[in-house]
């Protein structure tokens, strides 16, 4: 049985073979040893019974940059659609082939979930590859984001509400349909 435990530095070296297919992103180590020193608990690997890591989560709690145009924030009041409240982002979620289709990436997700909502958030996002097909329909209701990988290919923003979000304020509808410039999500 496969268990869910905290990233370590020394993981960084162990996870090469997670990363085989090509709609996996790879960084360099010093993005993830940002994430590693940013969010250390938000930063997750599930490690098969046998030592090695068969998938990860590189994941932050945050919100836009910039102040909320109308303060306080509410999702009614809000002029701009670009705005990210207070969320969770899965900025890097992957599972080995190998361990595939055992429930590792809903359970990674699930961990994050529970984190971001237990801090207040509205939601949980990641960006997900437009033809990553598999991957959408883990992950429903979507925002295109046009260009957003380094080769030029569309994301969609995928989210999940939160308890804090009963409404569903920020799932947009035919967000599939949505066209945002990756300028505007940063």
């Amino acid at each position: 049985m496969a268990s869910i435990r905290p990233m370590t530095v020394m993981d960084l070296l162990k996870f090469s073979s997670t990363n085989l297919d090509h709609l996996t992103e790879t960084y360099n180590i010093g993005f993830y040893l940002e994430y590693l020193s940013k969010w250390p608990d938000l930063c997750r690997v599930i490690e098969g019974h046998d030592g090695k890591i068969e998938g990860y989560l590189l994941a932050k709690v945050e919100a836009s940059p910039y102040p909320p145009p109308v303060h306080p924030y509410d999702p009614e009041t809000n002029p701009d659609p670009n705005y990210l409240p207070w969320h969770g982002h899965i900025t890097a979620l992957t599972v080995a082939p190998s361990a595939r289709r055992l429930g590792h990436a809903t359970r990674l997700t699930e961990s994050l979930e529970q984190q971001a909502d237990s801090n207040k958030a509205w939601f949980v996002d990641l960006y997900v590859r437009a033809e990553n097909k598999i991957a959408q329909e883990l992950y429903k209701k979507m925002g295109r984001v046009v260009g957003y990988y380094n080769d030029n290919a569309d994301a969609f923003d995928m989210r999940k509400p939160l308890s804090r979000d009963k409404d569903r304020k920020h799932v947009r509808e035919n967000g599939e349909n949505i066209k945002v410039d990756p300028h505007d999500v940063w």
